[in-house]
């Protein structure tokens, strides 16, 4: 007897839902994927899942709701099945999304990421973490200079943000700074394309990531997969290297799919060494080694550079951090914060000047504290993050997210520009990937 067709939710954030569609469902007859769902990141529901991508059998495309609509969403579209498909989450808000699911009627599953990994014709080198803020790129940085001093062409594949209209962001290719403002990027996108720009690679991203893939084999000798959150690659590696971070030790054993991330990876990096303590380090090698018995660990610094340091020194400063770090990635500081207190700088409490939708995103992580999150998903964002800045009483702005603020807001004071690059502790690091990239 055939099995009765299902109907599925994809419960995601505009990443990692379409990727898992694509690859699982589009074209497969025994199901009925009948909503997305889209939650931690603003502005992307209430769109569709175009008819351009989604197949023949959706002719009319899929549409993307509120994750709040979750319990009526289930009943009304007779789901079947819901499948947790976006990163960065605690395990205790992914069983709150299971018992969301089962107490509406529908089971929830979870999809190995193996599933969902596409195979290369070109070597991968993939660069994942246990959570956002672990120095993911800093560390793909590293890897994809050290590949192209041993004369590899490098192309980076970077994790979806595709926060805009979906059909024109089927496969993105950064080449210039010209092109991000071609594309539309958001302040996010900018973090994590930018920096490899300024270094001369090409970066790719998208929705399509089968399409995407066969463009970046195309260019390269090496596919570098440059991980989003704390998300498994999606393409299948040769070598995963899972960046983790003393500082929020434990989190690799309670976020997912952090801790399935470190269980698969052939080397755990242990980043910002300098800034943590001995016990830190020690429970942080005891858990990696109770999950992953076989993979090498390494440890790395993290090394903070203020690109005008004598305009922090003894200043009143607000501090700009990496959006997604102190966010939904929980760090309550960041390597501006860093720099600024190096410095003998006076941090300004950016709370008492937000306005707009800074203040909705204070709302929504009461956690924050005096740092304000580089957040601009979309040109309201960006305009009253600029307008935030701009009242705050201070002499200078000390900016930490990877991309330059200074080419995207207009502000009425002295920013300065704050670095932060992965520096090993030894050779391990790099016989590694010699190791790698001469096979």
């Amino acid at each position: 007897m055939d099995m009765e067709k299902k109907n599925v939710i994809i419960l995601g954030a505009a990443g990692r839902d379409f990727h898992t569609f694509n690859v699982l469902f589009r074209d497969n007859p025994d199901y009925d994927v009948v909503a997305f769902t889209a939650t931690q990141i603003p502005f992307i529901a209430n769109r569709m899942y175009p008819k351009e991508l989604s197949g023949k059998l959706y002719r009319n495309g899929i549409k993307i709701y509120d994750a709040s609509e979750l319990p009526s969403l289930i009943k009304r579209l007779h789901a079947d099945v819901c499948i947790q498909a976006y990163s960065d989450v605690s395990y205790e808000n992914v069983m709150h999304n299971a018992s969301i699911c089962n107490a509406a009627g529908a089971d929830f599953w979870i999809v190995a990421p193996q599933d969902t990994m596409l195979k290369s014709r070109k070597p991968v080198m993939a660069v994942c973490a246990v959570r956002t803020g672990c120095g993911k790129s800093q560390t793909s940085r590293y890897v994809a200079k050290l590949l192209r001093k041993m004369g590899k062409r490098v192309v980076v594949v970077r994790h979806p943000m595709p926060y805009g209209i979906l059909k024109d962001e089927m496969v993105q290719r950064f080449a210039t700074l010209k092109d991000l403002d071609r594309n539309k990027a958001t302040i996010e996108e900018r973090e994590d394309y930018e920096p490899h720009i300024r270094n001369g690679f090409v970066v790719y991203a998208g929705v399509d990531y089968e399409r995407i893939l066969g463009k970046a084999e195309a260019e390269a000798d090496i596919v570098l997969w440059d991980g989003g959150n704390n998300d498994a690659p999606f393409f299948k590696p040769d070598l995963l290297i899972t960046v983790a971070d003393p500082l929020r030790v434990g989190n690799e054993m309670t976020y997912y799919p952090g801790e399935t991330v470190a269980r698969i990876a052939d080397i755990i990096l242990i980043n910002k060494v300098n800034s943590a303590t001995k016990a830190q380090l020690d429970t942080l090698v005891r858990n990696l080694r109770t999950i992953n018995r076989t993979a090498k660990i390494l440890y790395a610094d993290s090394i903070v550079t203020p690109d005008r340091p004598e305009l922090i020194r003894g200043k009143r400063v607000v501090v700009v951090e990496d959006g997604p770090t102190i966010t939904h990635g929980g760090m309550l500081f960041g390597a501006g914060t860093v720099a600024a207190k190096k410095y003998g700088a006076r941090l300004i409490d950016a709370r008492k000047y937000v306005v707009g939708t800074i203040k909705d995103v204070f709302k929504k992580y009461p956690y924050l504290d005096k740092e304000l999150p580089a957040v601009g998903y979309s040109a309201k964002q960006v305009k009253d993050l600029q307008d935030t800045i701009n009242r705050i009483p201070c002499d200078t702005v000390v900016s930490a997210t990877p991309t330059d603020l200074r080419t995207v807001l207009k502000v009425n004071k002295p920013m300065v520009q704050v670095g932060y690059e992965l520096r090993p502790r030894d050779g391990r690091l790099d016989s590694a990937v010699r190791a790698f990239a001469s096979k």
